[in-house]
């Protein structure tokens, strides 16, 4: 783990980038198979957006040079991991060069604002195979392999061909533009080296040292694969269902919970970030007074003297993966939606990206799994009104001991960003206030099925919290009206541990105590009846909690929805919590409420 964090710090911040919104889950069968996501967001003119390749382009490679780093990656990313996969795949892992990433980054927005390629990618998955072979689809392109610039001497041409080294780009330039754009790139002192063009004649040939050593048909290549048919099936998990014992003190367990490693702080991690590079940070990862809260979403301005900002969230929960991929996709959705509302943005403006990593698909069971997430995936932003933009898959997390197969559990982050009008309309989670309004929007059902409450106490259960989009929207859209007009001084959705730990987080984020009463005023239409344990700890979605500035007209514009009354922000530094039959559950100190929550991972 703390590999994953240098990594990310290392890279990232030398780039000059700021790292600004994460998550991070445990879960016991993560130690095979540990899952890492990054994300990356930039800006670019719109008459940029545009990109073709013509007959007699050249192929250029930029950047670092070609070696044996790399070489199968893609393919021992994608399949089951044993005790002998570092011995026998360790050159799948790419070497990274950051200052080389950032100088041929620099240097290929100045070739860009002059003009000088009309097409361009990146060295992914496959390294040049797949950058040359997607671009020369529809033309066909030649290439001399023995051209492409080596780390050192001894690669056999198969090799220079699908290695992934790290930083370095394919370009297909106009042949009266060459000498211009190596010359950039050379000012920079970045090589540039044209390895072969782009044809016409739909063929990819391969060529070393004079010897042709592949020519094929790009047609073949890109769709004459056969059509794989694979069988799926899904049948719904049973997990014994805990019979909760009513307890007359809840506070221990809040305080438990606080300190559980998929809610406890990340305080460690973030503070090895640089989330201000550039200046632009807006909404920061961490709120309240000394930064002493969890936020939802971030939000950057990437252009100064503009009022829009970017927004980013997001969501996962692999508990709810175990009980049913269906709704641990559709909760996914919801929740980054949610934190992107939090902040004072809207649905309009949003777009989501889809990140699954999953067991071995050639188990029908898995792949069974697989699909109930992906139509999750259609039906609910569907229905959201959200496009997917982008996305990717891992398959065959699986670690084999010779005697036992570890499967990760099933895994699907949502990526989400969202373009906010006017950055000086956000708000952030803390309480602001002694004396305002606090009120959750949205219903709470017996959902604790995956919750991080069961988790705590050993169980899975079965009900894990469905989504309702249709609904759902319309709450958040109205809700997003509202915190526009200034009603509303602070939001926080409620995820992980429910609606008792947004109340904590929300609390000692601000330094302000609570006093919440279940039972003094009437619930919304459509509220059941529940337990003190399952109304405070059920983990529903499309749920907020919030803090009211304007109490009159906040009711008046939420009319016809779900909200109800829980207290008011405290004078004091505590947080008292009644339930509906008037008996107080949780009483602690919001300072305690801070410490628990800030020392699992506080020797880090």
């Amino acid at each position: 783990m703390k590999g994953v964090v240098s990594g990310v710090r290392d890279y990232g911040n030398r780039m000059g980038i700021p790292t600004s919104n994460g998550a991070v889950c445990f879960d016991e069968n993560f130690v095979g198979n540990p899952l890492v996501f990054c994300g990356n967001v930039g800006i670019m003119p719109k008459d940029k957006a545009d990109k073709k390749v013509f007959p007699g382009d050249l192929a250029v490679v930029v950047g670092g040079r070609t070696g044996r780093d790399g070489i199968h990656g893609a393919t021992f990313s994608s399949g089951e991991l044993t005790h002998k996969s570092e011995e026998v795949s360790g050159s799948a892992v790419q070497i990274g060069n950051p200052i080389q990433e950032k100088k041929v980054a620099d240097t290929i927005l100045t070739a860009r604002d002059r003009g000088l390629y009309n097409s361009i990618t990146d060295c992914g998955a496959g390294g040049l195979s797949s950058a040359i072979g997607e671009m020369g689809e529809e033309l066909g392109a030649e290439v001399y392999l023995e051209k492409v610039p080596l780390k050192y001497k001894g690669l056999s041409y198969s090799e220079v061909w699908i290695s992934e080294a790290q930083e370095r780009m394919v370009l297909a330039v106009d042949q009266k533009k060459i000498d211009e754009l190596i010359a950039v790139f050379a000012a920079e002192n970045v090589e540039a080296t044209v390895i072969g063009k782009f044809t016409g004649d739909g063929h990819l040939r391969l060529f070393y040292d004079g010897n042709k050593v592949c020519d094929m048909a790009m047609k073949f290549i890109h769709d004459g694969g056969p059509a794989i048919t694979r069988t799926a099936t899904w049948k719904k998990s049973s997990f014994k269902e805990p019979r909760l014992r009513r307890q007359k003190d809840l506070t221990a367990d809040l305080l438990k919970l606080l300190a559980s490693p998929n809610i406890a702080s990340k305080e460690w991690i973030i503070r090895q970030y640089d989330h201000e590079v550039q200046g632009g940070s807006i909404i920061k990862p961490l709120q309240g007074i000394r930064g002493g809260g969890p936020g939802d979403a971030s939000v950057t301005q990437p252009v100064f003297g503009s009022k829009k900002g970017i927004a980013l969230s997001c969501g996962i929960n692999p508990d709810y993966g175990k009980i049913d991929p269906y709704w641990m996709a559709a909760s996914a959705i919801d929740e980054a939606l949610r934190q992107i509302i939090s902040i004072g943005s809207n649905l309009d403006r949003c777009a989501i990206l889809d990140n699954f990593c999953w067991g071995n698909t050639n188990k029908p069971d898995r792949l069974g799994g697989l699909v109930r997430a992906s139509q999750a995936c259609y039906t609910i932003a569907k229905a959201y009104g959200v496009p997917f933009i982008s996305g990717k898959d891992s398959l065959n997390n699986e670690y084999s001991t010779g005697k036992k197969t570890i499967s990760i559990p099933p895994t699907l982050l949502i990526s989400c960003i969202s373009v906010v009008n006017d950055i000086s309309r956000c708000i952030t989670m803390d309480i602001k206030k002694s004396g305002n309004p606090l009120y959750i929007v949205g219903l709470t059902y017996d959902e604790l099925g995956g919750s991080q409450y069961y988790k705590m106490k050993g169980y899975t259960g079965n009900d894990v919290p469905k989504v309702d989009a249709v609904y759902g929207r319309s709450l958040m859209t109205k809700l997003s009206k509202v915190i526009e007009k200034g009603y509303i001084r602070s939001c926080h959705d409620c995820s992980e541990g429910g609606m008792a730990v947004a109340i904590a987080e929300m609390a000692f984020a601000g330094g302000i105590g609570a006093d919440i009463d279940l039972s003094k005023w009437a619930p919304p239409k459509g509220q059941p009846h529940l337990s003190a344990e399952k109304m405070l700890f059920s983990e529903s979605n499309t749920r907020f909690v919030i803090e009211v500035s304007d109490e009159d007209k906040f009711l008046t514009y939420m009319s016809g929805f779900p909200v109800w009354k829980l207290g008011a922000a405290a004078k004091n530094k505590r947080l008292t919590i009644k339930d509906l039959n008037n008996k107080i559950v949780i009483n602690a100190d919001i300072d305690g409420l801070r410490a628990a929550w800030k020392g699992t991972f506080g020797n880090l």
